[in-house]
């Protein structure tokens, strides 16, 4: 299975401070020794972490492969099809969220998602769309003639984290998933079904399947074992273990488990 490494959090690091360090640049390396496949960033509408200079130089001087995340926005795909990454993933951008949650609703976003897909085609650059796992968000997939999808494992990687981790005792514990254990076990062998289903229906439409949110080193065996799944890719948990072993042996640990 591929990973591709989520360099984000290097530039929130950079950002808390507003300086110049860590580089995000400075990774690029380490990763291609550690064995990643592939660089992902994203370059969000407000800029909060990779900012234009940083997707240039990534995307110029990268020696992996760049999956380079990004809103549907008209400038935003502008920027992207000048910069030519080997692929773009299409994700849904709220300005008040932490982090992406969730997947694109490819239903009423489908004439504005055709039309970002084209232009990126057009300028030579392979698209994924960052869906939830879902039947008919994959039958949509099909129809917009994208190369790939990548998998909303968010839900997952939370009841994983309530049920087995120690989520639940935290300030950050998720209210609604304050429920008894059994039912915790319950939706979590749904999420996991759902994501199986949904990566089977769509390399039965000739699909590539990726997934990626929330998985670390606790929970990313789970979804390592299906088979229709091509590629991983994970980012904060790879960044947060760095700080304590450093980013290659982060990223050989990970890689070991996949």
């Amino acid at each position: 299975m591929l990973l591709g490494v989520n360099i984000d959090h290097i530039a929130v690091l950079r950002e808390a401070r507003k300086i110049n360090d860590p580089n995000p640049m400075d990774a690029l390396g380490i990763c291609k020794i550690a064995g990643a496949d592939q660089i992902t960033i994203h370059l969000r509408e407000d800029r909060r972490h990779i900012n234009d200079d940083d997707a240039k130089n990534i995307c110029k001087l990268s020696p992996l492969p760049v999956n380079l995340e990004c809103a549907i926005d008209e400038d935003i795909i502008d920027i992207v099809c000048e910069l030519k990454p080997h692929r773009a993933t299409l994700v849904p951008e709220k300005r008040e969220e932490v982090t992406t949650e969730g997947g694109l609703d490819l239903e009423a976003g489908y004439s504005k998602i055709k039309k970002a897909v084209k232009k990126l085609h057009d300028n030579d650059i392979e698209v994924s769309l960052f869906i939830d796992p879902d039947k008919k968000m994959i039958e949509l997939s099909k129809d917009l003639k994208v190369e790939w999808v990548e998998l909303h494992t968010g839900t997952f990687a939370n009841l994983y984290a309530m049920l087995y981790g120690n989520l639940s005792n935290s300030q950050h514990s998720i209210k609604e998933l304050e429920i008894s254990r059994e039912e915790l076990k319950e939706l979590l062998h749904n999420s996991k079904k759902e994501i199986k289903k949904s990566a089977l229906k769509a390399v039965d439409l000739g699909l590539k399947v990726a997934a990626g949110h929330g998985l670390n080193y606790q929970n990313v065996t789970e979804i390592s074992k299906l088979k229709t799944i091509d590629e991983l890719n994970i980012g904060q948990s790879i960044i947060a273990r760095s700080v304590f072993t450093g980013l290659e042996k982060a990223i050989k640990d990970m890689k070991e488990l996949l």
